[in-house]
């Protein structure tokens, strides 16, 4: 019987065809080799043997479905994604600004443009750009102190505030102090360029050093609290620019009082013993409240009666200070009275509670009331400069300012 036999073509090995046959087999031989290292990889030759796997019914007849199994918290539905360790760089980024923001005291430079336009109005000039600029000057000279005190008090801290910024090890000791540095000199800069060198020797080198001075030097004397107080007065006076300061020291005086009271309070925020200061302090209260109410009310009268006052410093034209200032006198009075209620009420609720119940916690929040009071009691100056849509704006800078002191101490 005859047996047909198939004859195999032979591959032509020169040509174009025998140069793609190459191919497929060098790819072929790629892949053979390609899953023999992946069996190897996965499967060890001293594991333990792992039971067959079942072929799902649907699987190719032939052909067996190994199902490999899912690494833990795979991205694998129903499950969360894989979580790697791996943090984000804007992560780590928003977590040292906010380290810094605790570090400055971030929120509570809110309180320190009104202490400008406080002092700008009081002589006539406008709270335009150049005003706008000393503010900017004040807010950095103001983060540079408080930058520059937990540098001076990283000692004390670490027994009485281990959780700030610096006794924490979240900021180094030399990162706070080139912070400071770096501010003091960009709020230098600011005062410059808004009235050149007069302005910065006369308005903002004075203020500067008083900042400086009572950090390193005046804090823990008995002239720490008066210390304090001038550098708000002169932060009042840094808005005058190159005018005369002599029309804004009544503000000045004003705003010295109030952080006097709420300085010497605040030497108390750690033992919770102030003894007499809550009623000093409520006392002060009442007084601002009472003196600046009280001036507010003559001026109104006597420009009701026509009597003859002193020539008022000059004012700046209609036209300048459009948008902020009103001619209207008695919305002037109605607001500078409405603002010095807001600020009695902020100011003396938790100093009477630290009468009553003198401890730490207590003390810190009036301490840290008083600072927000600066607010109403800067828009009550503004105000009574002839300004109460400006006042209402600082006003309204309030809740915003409790809000963040949840976040960020302002002590």
């Amino acid at each position: 019987m005859t047996t047909a036999t198939a004859t195999t073509r032979p591959t032509p090995t020169t040509g174009p065809t025998g140069t793609v046959a190459a191919c497929r087999a060098a790819l072929s031989a790629a892949r053979q080799a390609f899953r023999t290292a992946r069996s190897g990889a996965t499967t060890s030759p001293d594991a333990p043997p792992v039971a067959p796997s079942v072929t799902p019914p649907t699987a190719s007849a032939g052909k067996t479905a190994t199902a490999a199994p899912a690494a833990p918290g795979a991205n694998t539905p129903g499950l969360g994604r894989f979580d790697t360790g791996y943090r984000p760089r804007s992560v780590a980024l928003r977590q040292h600004a906010r380290t810094v923001a605790e570090l400055v005291r971030a929120p509570a430079a809110l309180t320190v443009p009104g202490d400008v336009f406080a002092g700008a109005l009081a002589v006539g000039r406008p709270a335009g750009g150049r005003t706008l600029l000393l503010a900017a000057s004040s807010v950095s000279l103001y983060w540079a102190g408080m930058a520059l005190n937990d540098w001076a008090d990283r000692d004390e801290d670490t027994v009485e505030r281990p959780e700030r910024p610096i006794p924490s090890g979240r900021i180094a000791p030399g990162t706070a102090l080139a912070l400071a540095a770096g501010l003091t000199a960009t709020g230098l800069g600011l005062g410059a360029l808004a009235g050149g060198r007069r302005v910065l020797l006369r308005r903002t080198l004075p203020l500067a050093a008083a900042v400086w001075a009572y950090d390193l030097a005046l804090k823990h004397t008995p002239f720490g609290p008066a210390a304090m107080a001038a550098a708000r007065a002169l932060d009042v006076l840094h808005g005058t620019g190159p005018a005369p300061a002599g029309p804004a020291l009544r503000a000045a005086a004003t705003v010295a009082g109030h952080t006097l009271a709420v300085t010497r309070l605040s030497r108390h925020e750690v033992t919770g013993e102030p003894g007499r200061e809550p009623v000093v302090s409520l006392a002060a209260t009442a007084a601002v409240t009472a003196t600046v109410g009280a001036a507010a009310v003559h001026g109104h009268l006597v420009r009701r009666t026509g009597a003859t006052l002193p020539a008022p410093a000059p004012r700046p034209r209609p036209a300048d200070t459009a948008t902020l200032l009103t001619p209207s006198a008695t919305t002037a009075t109605l607001a500078t009275l409405t603002a010095l209620l807001g600020y009695a009420v902020t100011c003396s609720r938790p100093q009477w509670t630290v009468v009553r119940h003198p401890d730490p916690e207590r003390v810190r929040a009036a301490v840290g009331a008083g600072i927000h009071a600066l607010l109403p009691l800067q828009a009550a100056l503004v105000a009574r400069a002839g300004a109460p849509r400006l006042a209402v704006l600082l006003g309204a800078a309030l809740p915003q300012a409790a809000r963040l002191a949840r976040k960020v101490s302002p002590t």
